[in-house]
C-alpha cells in the first residue's frame, strides 16, 4: 500500500528546518475568528456567559488530577457548528455533572517562582490567578500574555504543548478562535499545571539527528512501526499508562521513528499529517464493531489545533510544533498497541448520498451531540476538508464513517482509570 512513496538518495542530510538560513514557515490561510467578547446575537452571548461560568466555577484539570476540563471544546465546537442556544445550555448541564470545583493551590505563583512549579497539577488553581493578574498588568492584552510566557524563556512553554494528551494545545486553539482570554489564561494554566519531560525533546537539538530511514509520510512510518517486531510485547494492553514507561523504557526506538519523518516541504507535509491524523482514528478501528479508540481521537484534535494555530505563530516554531504532534502521535499509537490502519475501510466507503451538512446534523443532533470528543473530531475532520480541498472525499468519507459507526469510546487499559489523560 506504500510502496508508491519517495526514497531519498542522501538519507543523512539534516531535515531543512534544520539546516542555516532557511525559513520554514507553514503557509495555510488562518480559519476564521470568531470573537464572542464582540458579538451580541444570542448564541454568541449564551456561549460567552457559559465559557465564562465554567471558568468561573469549574477546574480545568480534576477528578484525582487525572481529567481535563473540555467544556470549552466541545461548547465551541458546538458554537461553530451553529448550534442554538438551547443545545450549548444542554451542552453545558450535561458535561459539568462530572466536573468539579476550584480547590485551593498549596501556594501562590508569582513572576520569580512561577517555573518552581511547572508540572505540579495541585497548583492550577494558583497558575490561573497567577496569568489572570498578567492579564491585568497587560491592559488585558491576552495574546501579549501568552507571547510572554509561551515564547520567552530558554526553555519555552511552547514547546511542551503536548503534555497531558495534548490538551493545553487544543485548549489554545479554542482560546485564539474564539478570540477568548479566559481560554487563554487557561491554556496557559493547563500547559504550567501539565508540564512534563517531553519538553526536552524540542529544546535539546541532540535529540533531532537525520534519520537512515527517512520518509516524507507519517502514514508509511507508522506502517512500519504496526510492523517493526521490536514492539512485540512491550506493553499487554492499551493504556494511558504505556506512555510514560514508553519514553523510560525504548526511547532509542520512540527517537528512531520520530526522527524519520522528513520534513522537506512543510506546507506540504503538514497536510499529509492532517490525513494521517484522520486515518489513524477511523481506518484503525477494527470492523468487528470495536468501538473507536478514545486516545487516537487526541491525535486528530490535537492536529487540529496546529492547524488552528501555525498562521497566527512565528514561523520559526512551525515546524517545532508539527514534529511536537509527531512525538505525540507516535507515542500514542505504540502505547495503543500499534493497531493496523486499512486505509482502504476510509477510501471505499459508501457515502450512500450523505454529505457534509449530514455531518453537521449529527454533530448537534444526533445522540451522542453531547459527547466532546465526538463533536470535536467530526469538526476537526471537517476543518481539514475545508483547509486542503476534499477531491477525493476522504475527508468526508472519514467523517461519515466516523459519525455513523460512533457508539461509545474504547481504547482502555484493563484495570487503568478510564480517560486518564494526565499520566504522560
Amino acid at each position: 500500500m506504500f510502496s508508491s512513496f519517495s526514497s531519498f538518495a542522501n538519507p543523512f542530510q539534516l531535515p531543512r528546518f534544520l539546516r542555516s538560513g532557511d525559513t520554514a514557515a507553514i503557509t495555510i490561510e488562518p480559519v476564521e475568528v470568531h470573537d464572542v467578547e464582540a458579538q451580541h446575537d444570542k448564541r454568541a452571548r449564551t456561549l460567552k456567559q457559559l465559557l465564562k461560568l465554567n471558568h468561573a466555577n469549574n477546574a480545568i484539570i480534576y477528578h484525582n488530577l487525572q481529567f481535563h476540563n473540555h467544556m470549552a471544546h466541545i461548547l465551541g465546537s458546538a458554537y461553530l457548528f451553529n448550534a442554538e442556544s438551547d443545545h450549548l445550555n444542554a451542552i453545558y448541564n450535561e458535561e459539568s455533572k462530572e466536573l468539579e470545583p476550584w480547590q485551593d493551590s498549596p501556594g501562590e505563583v508569582s513572576t520569580y517562582d512561577w517555573r518552581d512549579y511547572l508540572g505540579n497539577s495541585r497548583y492550577q488553581r494558583a497558575y490561573v490567578d497567577f496569568f489572570k493578574d498578567e492579564l491585568v498588568l497587560n491592559g488585558y492584552h491576552w495574546r501579549k500574555v501568552l507571547e510572554e510566557y509561551l515564547f520567552k524563556s530558554k526553555e519555552p512553554l511552547v514547546n511542551n504543548l503536548i503534555s497531558g494528551l495534548g490538551h493545553p494545545l487544543i485548549h489554545l486553539g479554542y482560546a485564539y478562535e474564539l478570540s477568548s482570554r479566559e481560554l487563554a489564561m487557561e491554556a496557559l494554566a493547563m500547559a504550567t499545571s501539565s508540564y512534563n519531560h517531553l519538553h526536552k525533546y524540542l529544546d535539546g537539538p541532540s535529540y533531532t539527528k537525520p534519520s537512515p530511514k527517512p520518509s516524507k509520510s507519517p502514514l508509511e512510518i507508522l506502517c512500519r512501526v504496526q510492523k517493526d517486531n521490536r514492539f512485540e510485547g512491550v506493553f499487554s494492553n492499551p493504556s494511558a499508562e504505556n506512555l510514560g514507561l514508553l519514553f523510560q523504557n525504548h526511547e532509542d526506538l520512540m527517537l528512531e521513528y520520530w526522527n524519520s519523518w522528513h520534513i522537506e516541504s512543510p506546507t506540504e507535509d503538514f497536510k499529509a499529517s492532517q490525513m494521517a491524523a484522520a486515518a489513524l482514528l477511523v481506518a484503525s478501528r477494527k470492523p468487528d464493531g470495536a468501538p473507536y479508540d478514545f486516545f487516537l481521537v487526541h491525535v486528530l484534535t490535537t492536529s487540529h489545533a496546529v492547524r488552528i494555530l501555525l498562521p497566527l505563530l512565528p514561523a520559526k516554531y512551525h515546524v517545532p510544533l508539527v514534529r511536537q504532534w509527531w512525538l505525540l502521535t507516535l507515542s500514542v499509537y505504540i502505547a495503543q498497541l500499534r493497531p493496523e490502519i486499512m486505509l482502504s475501510s476510509v477510501t471505499d466507503y459508501d457515502l450512500q448520498a450523505r454529505d457534509w451538512n449530514w455531518v453537521n446534523k449529527q454533530a448537534i443532533e444526533s445522540k451522542h451531540a453531547l459527547d466532546a470528543h465526538y463533536v470535536k473530531g467530526l469538526r476537526a475532520m471537517r476543518t481539514a476538508a475545508q483547509t486542503w480541498g476534499d477531491d477525493d472525499q476522504f475527508y468526508l468519507k472519514a467523517a461519515v464513517r466516523f459519525g455513523y459507526e460512533f457508539d461509545g469510546w474504547g481504547g482502555f487499559g484493563v484495570g487503568s482509570d478510564e480517560r486518564s489523560t494526565t499520566q504522560q
